[in-house]
């Protein structure tokens, strides 16, 4: 069993790390909402732009502007629930929460820095992911780099 972190009263956080297998399906399900969310956003955008212009127009045709588009939503969708109630929808879906080292709950800061620092656990074959499993805290390189830990987000059985 991983150890308890301190949790803020009233927050209903058990306190118990997350592991990897965990996060992992969260981490599946947001970018699998990601992915739906920006397609059907992009669809009505092509559909707009085609019926207001009276020309056909797919965002193939500007490939910057697509990569963009899914960074800033990606981010978005990412930073704003973890700001606001430190989970995204697949945190949610899988118990999770995203909380300071200390227990307390995201700041905006924080949920920033997380966000930022989550494509370098990617870097030299997933490594910063690697330390979920490798650390007691179940930190990962993002984690480690924005002071924050997911812990399970349920209140404990009394």
């Amino acid at each position: 069993m991983t150890s308890p972190v301190a949790a803020e009263p009233g927050t209903g956080v058990e306190g118990r790390y997350a592991g990897f297998v965990t996060r992992a399906a969260a981490f599946v399900v947001d970018v699998a909402t990601i992915a739906v969310t920006i397609g059907i956003a992009g669809a009505v955008i092509e559909f707009l732009v085609s019926s207001i212009s009276g020309k056909s127009f797919t965002f193939s045709q500007i490939p910057i502007f697509s990569i963009l588009a899914v960074i800033a939503w990606s981010f978005v969708y990412a930073a704003w629930p973890l700001a606001m109630s430190g989970r995204t929808f697949g945190m949610l879906l899988f118990g999770l929460r995203a909380v300071r080292t200390d227990g307390t709950r995201l700041d905006g800061r924080h949920a920033v820095v997380r966000v930022l620092a989550f494509p370098l656990s990617f870097l030299v074959f997933g490594f910063g992911f690697l330390l979920i499993l490798l650390r007691r805290d179940r930190r990962a390189l993002h984690d480690l780099l924005a002071r924050t830990s997911v812990v399970y987000a349920w209140a404990p059985p009394r």
